[in-house]
């Protein structure tokens, strides 16, 4: 079994020991836990990050395990309790609160106002738009890192981080839709993932530029 100690020294010989030390003392929010929010998820608890809120009312499909970090075993499962189970084994000293619930206009304050940084990883426009109001009408530093744009075999260059406020930033290639194209791609959607993530990342780290 790793120690915490061990994890820790680990991280900061990637990261420096300044830079962990705000990843640890960070809280990040993932709403959403498909395609898109479990590959973020991932990629922050392997970044580090101290506590990650996650949320996503869904459970485990057959279907999404082609471009979802889920298990086969895992089928059936709320995808917050799934994503939970599976962070512990990526890192066990990220302190994870899963919630298998719907964020909605009325519950979003309460759930997300001790995030740093919101990520929006939902499918729906309607869901989307709501989140974004809801985060933008809270307190005017917490950061919002969204996504637009990430189906089909179009080249995965095509998809970039913009700046759209000085604390709301989207990733994707802002075109494409899943209506229109065969479906999302395990790899073009981590790579927006991983977008989304480093944007996070780096705006703990005090870099607000793309």
């Amino acid at each position: 079994m790793v120690s915490r100690e061990e994890m820790t020294r680990a991280l900061e010989e990637r990261h420096g020991k300044e830079l962990q030390e705000k990843l640890s003392a960070a809280s990040v929010a993932v709403c959403g836990l498909g395609g898109l929010g479990s590959n973020i998820a991932v990629f922050l608890a392997r970044a580090g990050v101290g506590r990650l809120l996650l949320f996503d009312f869904d459970r485990v499909e057959v279907s999404n395990l082609h471009r979802q970090q889920y298990r086969v075993s895992q089928v059936g499962m709320y995808k917050a309790d799934a994503m939970r189970e599976n962070l512990m084994e990526v890192n066990p000293f990220c302190r994870v609160e899963a919630l298998a619930e719907r964020i909605t206009e009325e519950n979003a304050k309460s759930l997300l106002m001790e995030a740093d940084i919101v990520c929006e990883a939902f499918d729906e426009a309607e869901a989307k738009a709501m989140l974004a109001d809801s985060v933008m009408a809270m307190k005017p530093e917490k950061y919002l890192v969204a996504a637009s744009g990430m189906a089909g075999l179009g080249s995965a260059n095509e998809i970039k981080t913009r700046k759209i406020t000085e604390n709301f930033y989207i990733c994707g290639d802002g075109k494409s839709d899943v209506k229109e194209t065969m479906g999302l791609v395990a790899p073009r959607v981590a790579v927006c993932a991983g977008h989304q993530a480093h944007m996070a990342l780096r705006l703990l780290a005090g870099r607000k530029a793309p």
